[in-house]
């Protein structure tokens, strides 16, 4: 247990990610102002500085703050993916063969533009990939180079048959702004 902690702290430290247990200090008014952009992020400053009672210029200085200090991350547009003729998606859980093979696993995942998201995982797999194609044919094929991948000794897919909460935003929850204001 103790080597793999040391072995995750050496892993952020070469990455640069600093101290993982740091956070931005997000006030009820920072919470009030992402909220407002969770649901829309491309609202005016003026329509946010509106709606927390603050001019556009205190409204703009701490979405920059945000965005600098990473609390943003960045900004997204939705699309409707079969309308763009990607059909078919999927759930691929990865058995390693060993976990020496995880940061390839992931150096590969990143690289390859079928592959939307990569988890870290417990349980049976090491990591579980989302991944999105054309259709049954591409899937196919992504799973053959996935399977090639160094270290990946076989893989489980799920195919997803429909999504039926995809783009509702995480919100903060009004109940942790409200605490802030007793």
């Amino acid at each position: 247990f103790f080597q793999a902690e040391d072995g995750i702290r050496a892993l952020v430290r070469s990455r640069g990610l600093g101290d993982v247990y740091k956070r931005q200090a997000v006030d009820k008014i920072d919470k009030l102002i992402l909220n407002q952009l969770i649901n829309n992020a491309r609202e005016s400053a003026s329509n946010i500085a509106d709606s927390v009672g603050m001019s556009v210029p205190a409204v703009t200085e701490r979405i920059k703050k945000l965005q600098d200090s990473g609390v943003i991350k960045g900004y997204s547009v939705s699309i409707d993916n079969h309308m763009i003729g990607v059909d078919v998606s999927a759930f691929i859980t990865i058995i390693s063969e060993s976990s020496k093979f995880f940061e390839d696993v992931v150096n590969e995942a990143n690289k390859n533009p079928y592959v939307t998201k990569c988890y870290t995982t417990t349980g049976t797999g090491s990591h579980i990939l989302h991944v999105k194609t054309e259709n049954s044919t591409s899937l196919e094929k992504l799973l053959r180079v996935i399977q090639s991948w160094p270290g990946v000794k076989r893989t489980e897919t799920q195919l997803i048959l429909n999504s039926y909460k995809s783009t509702t935003p995480l919100t903060i929850l009004q109940e942790e702004i409200a605490d802030e204001s007793l």
